[in-house]
């Protein structure tokens, strides 16, 4: 190990693993401890830590505040490696460092201190981006008390450094690269890709990833798919193609064959959209084959999201100020400095940031370097007029993805920026350069597009989302909060357009009636004792009186029909639509009068002042001639009482958190929301290539017509392409089945004793899914301890303090690991290798019969529309156990009744066994060759 030319005495390593089971490591050696000892090491001690936060919830104890005594190695790891990915654990630390994985925590205990060793060398080695720059924020943490400060000092003060260098180190939008205007790409071409050139470009990608040949299958993708990269031959009607590919067959490298072959072509972008986040960049490490040159492929192969998921530096640099001031994390701040230098595009949600970082130690939300505080997700981006507006890494991403060869987007993008162009193009408005390039789509994970464009095509009237509407015109009006509202965004650039300056007066009044700070505790509070103010927040009320007077209340909410609505629901409805309008004509006004200003002085109009005007104008459009009038509509047909529109489902709602009503809401959604999927997104398209493991549904007369009623192809004048092609895997011999035949579904003690020891039967590797958290966390009360006891760390969603992200990285990092999660854990897995071997259902997973589902039921299909769907979801989570040709699993469902027709989507080879659970235990053991746990 690498000799760390500063002295460092490192404080002892505390490792407590669920159960909770503790380990302490010091200059003398590792040793197990008992849980109070633990505690006192934690309460009272210099302590070394991996995620402060999680180790004090499995002792019992509250997250501790930052303090001098405690070091979190992960700090470390954050400030000496920024934006470089590593799962928040010992073992993640570990991995990320290139050590061999311990097991134990004795062994996870040594690891942290080797680890930190490491970190600290590799520091005083060799920093980034600068010396310089380093030593000047490290010095500023170490003033702040960082416990990390004096020794990230050392190291950098090891070698001679110069102190040039005179800011904090926090103001990194100082030392952003500025993009650079260029001229429009133009119109993409039309020129054909041929089948034989695809499955040779095929061969390219893969001999510069190392391989040999194609897999036939894979091979066979690539050409048939060519075939959404031929021109239309007529409006409206795309080169549509559903394309089944199993696990294993190489998709993603099938499509880019064409995909990249088109871009070269014709240009300017193929859209690639997924439903996770985590597949966008495994996409984007995959198009190193089509790109091998980094600095190329970062100008090639472009990951796009929505503006809400970008660090914004406006608000960096607020909160940074702030946090000088002591008004926030002044250390958390440091270490998201250092990542903003680092990081590739900015990325807060599911890129290169750390989202565990804010978590490690209790810090107030408003407080934390979160991407809750520094991206822009309330809309108040004041585009061309803010100071950093050159070195946004929105705008970067923006005009990266016009330019660039493969745009990996998502579905919500997609959709939400599809639609709203299509409604500015209705009313003859400029649509945004982005969708004008949605002539080529691939949409990977197809399965979810149902869904996404549910999502995406939907309104709902919210205490929350009212509550955000008005402080997007207001503005901040709680003390220490920040924000710009309207008039701070655009007064300055209105000059002496009186007409415009009274509309934004008006607007900026009548929006008082919106809920505003505390509304939650007024329309609920504990004591019942209920204080409206304002006729949205007095609607909301009625809604909930509703709701308590018709629903039955669940674990997460309630939820009813809004019509036939109680007379006070439609009487304060009535006062609620009329607030509404007030809000909305003064906006309408302002964005002519802005429309006008762009019109009148497109001679003079500089191009800071237009694009500034203009992403005014998006904002107004989607609040004023889209939101708003979609609210006002819901709540004029629940005054009118009218009658049911077969193609909407109307419904009130009630969200639960921890027992008590957070907030209330009036949703409408589409029936079919393929509708206006085919209509903003699939039609306009020329080529729409739609693909995934689980598309085909076998038990049908013709396995696809499902999924072109779900993707929308069935709304198309003809049928799409299809294609079906099988996983390459030998499920017979990698993979076995089993449904448990005398395990109670509805005992948690008897699905928690099962989980227990088939988690324990296969050596750790368990993946258990609940279709209720109330249910998981009965089961993760149970077991944690006795796996403890046989060395087995479990995790759950819902229970450790990490978002689901991180503990499936944890689970990944850690191959002895089992982990509890929901529909997120079984949509976001990708765990190749042992660490996932054994995969637990406590249920057969229906969809919940709510209102939406009743109205789609009655009109796809009935009970075969049930099937269908808890089908896939079967299909997609056994998917998740098999990626990799030496991969061995077991699939376990402990729910007797589950039906023999839900498991006919499962790979060919694949044996359904109905056995008792002491046969599968048995089984289990013996087909993962290993030896039960001591």
């Amino acid at each position: 190990m690498t000799a760390l030319p500063v002295s460092l005495d490192l404080a002892p390593a505390l490792v407590v693993l669920p159960g909770p089971r503790a380990a302490v490591a010091d200059a003398v050696g590792a040793r197990t401890i008992r849980a109070p000892e633990a505690r006192d090491l934690l309460e009272s001690a210099p302590v070394l830590l991996a995620h402060a936060a999680m180790t004090a919830r499995r002792l019992g104890n509250n997250a501790p505040p930052r303090s001098p005594r405690i070091f979190d190695a992960l700090e470390l790891f954050a400030f000496v490696r920024p934006a470089r990915f590593c799962a928040p654990s010992a073992a993640g630390l570990a991995q990320a460092l290139g050590l061999p994985e311990p097991r134990g925590a004795e062994a996870q205990a040594s690891t942290l201190r080797d680890a930190c060793r490491l970190l600290l060398a590799e520091l005083a080695a060799a920093p980034e981006p600068s010396r310089e720059e380093a030593l000047a924020l490290a010095e500023t943490l170490a003033r702040a008390g960082w416990s990390w400060g004096q020794a990230a000092v050392g190291a950098l003060r090891t070698a001679p450094v110069g102190n040039m260098f005179r800011s904090s180190g926090l103001d990194v939008w100082a030392r952003m690269i500025e993009w650079e205007a260029e001229a429009p790409p133009g119109e993409a071409g039309s020129k054909p890709v041929g089948a034989e050139h695809a499955a040779q470009r095929l061969k390219e990608l893969l001999h510069r990833s190392g391989l040999d040949e194609a897999r036939p299958a894979q091979a066979e993708f690539a050409a048939e798919a060519a075939f959404a990269f031929l021109p239309r031959e007529r409006e409206g009607e795309p080169r549509m193609m559903l394309a089944e590919a199993g696990t294993g067959t190489g998709k993603t490298l099938a499509y880019l064959a064409p995909a990249s072959l088109w871009a070269e072509g014709n240009g300017p972008s193929v859209w690639v959209s997924t439903y996770t986040r985590a597949l966008q960049r495994q996409i984007e490490r995959e198009s190193a084959s089509v790109f091998p040159d980094p600095k190329v492929r970062a100008k090639k192969a472009v990951v796009r999201k929505g503006r809400e998921n970008y660090l914004c530096l406006l608000n960096f640099q607020d909160h940074a100020n702030q946090a000088q001031l002591g008004g926030a994390d002044l250390v958390g701040m440091g270490l998201a400095a250092r990542w903003a230098r680092a990081t590739r595009d900015g990325d807060m949600t599911g890129g290169d940031f750390p989202a565990w970082l804010p978590t490690l130690f209790a810090v107030s939300p408003a407080a934390q370097a979160s991407a809750a505080n520094l991206v822009d997700r309330r809309g108040e981006c004041i585009h061309a007029g803010c100071q950093h507006y050159r070195t946004c890494f929105v705008e970067k991403a923006i005009r990266g993805s016009r330019r660039a060869d493969i745009v990996i987007a998502n579905h919500a993008l997609v959709m939400t920026q599809a639609a709203f162009d299509g409604a500015r193009a209705a009313r003859g408005s400029k649509a945004d350069a982005e969708t004008t390039q949605l002539k080529r789509i691939v949409f990977d994970e197809g399965h979810h597009l149902f869904d996404a464009a549910d999502s995406a095509f939907s309104a709902a009237l919210s205490g929350a989302e009212s509550a955000e509407m008005r402080r997007w015109i207001r503005g901040p009006e709680g003390r220490g909060r920040r924000g710009r509202g309207l008039e701070a965004r655009l007064l300055d650039v209105l000059g002496d357009h009186d007409e415009a300056k009274q509309a934004l007066v008006q607007a900026t009044h009548a929006a008082a009636a919106l809920p505003g700070e505390g509304w939650s505790g007024r329309i609920a509070p504990p004591n019942g004792e209920v204080n409206p103010i304002g006729p949205v927040e007095q609607f909301l009320v009625a809604v909930l009186e509703q709701l308590r007077a018709r629903a039955a209340p669940s674990e997460v909410g309630m939820e009813c029909a809004a019509r036939p609505a109680l007379d006070l629901v439609r009487d304060t409805a009535r006062e609620a639509a009329a607030a509404l309008a007030r809000i909305e004509a003064p906006l309408l006004a302002l964005a002519r009068a802005l429309e006008d200003v762009l019109d009148e002085e497109a001679a003079t109009l500089g191009p800071a002042e237009r694009a500034r005007i203009e992403g005014a104008l998006r904002g107004l459009d989607r609040r004023a001639r889209m939101t708003l009038p979609a609210w006002r509509s819901m709540l004029r047909a629940i005054d009118e009482d009218a009658e049911d529109d077969p193609d909407f489902v109307d419904w009130f709602d009630a969200t639960f958190l921890y027992g008590r009503v957070v907030d209330a809401a009036c949703r409408r959604h589409w029936v079919d929301p393929t509708e206006p999927l085919t209509n903003a997104v699939i039609a306009p398209a020329h080529g729409v290539l739609v693909t995934s493991a689980t598309l085909a549904d076998q038990t049908l007369d013709d396995p696809f017509a499902l999924a072109e009623m779900r993707t929308g192809a069935a709304r198309l004048p003809d049928r799409p392409k299809t294609l079906r092609l099988t996983s390459p895997f030998d499920y017979a011999a990698q993979a076995r089945c089993f449904v448990v035949t005398d395990v109670g579904k509805d005992d948690p003690r008897q699905i928690a004793a099962a989980m227990r020891e088939l988690f324990l039967a296969a050596g750790g590797g368990g993946l258990g899914l609940f279709t209720a958290i109330r249910r998981l966390k009965a089961v993760h009360e149970r077991i944690a301890a006795p796996l403890a006891d046989k060395g087995l760390a479990l995790y759950a969603q819902h229970v450790d303090p990490l978002e689901v992200g991180a503990l499936v990285d944890i689970f990944r990092a850690e191959e002895d690991a089992c982990l509890l999660g929901t529909d997120a854990v079984r949509d976001g897995v990708d765990v190749p290798g042992r660490s996932l071997r054994c995969l637990v259902f406590d249920r057969v997973p229906w969809p919940r019969p709510d209102l939406l589902h009743k109205a789609r039921r009655a009109r796809f299909g009935g009970k075969g529309y049930d099937d269908a769907i808890a089908r896939g979801r079967i299909s997609q989570a056994f998917g998740r156990l098999i990626r990799r040709a030496d991969d061995k699993g077991v699939f376990v469902m402990l729910d007797a009744a589950a039906p023999t027709r839900l498991f006919s989507a499962l790979p060919e080879g694949v044996e359904l066994q109905r056995i008792s659970l002491v046969e599968a235990i048995e089984k289990t053991t013996e087909f993962l060759a290993v030896q039960p746990a001591a």
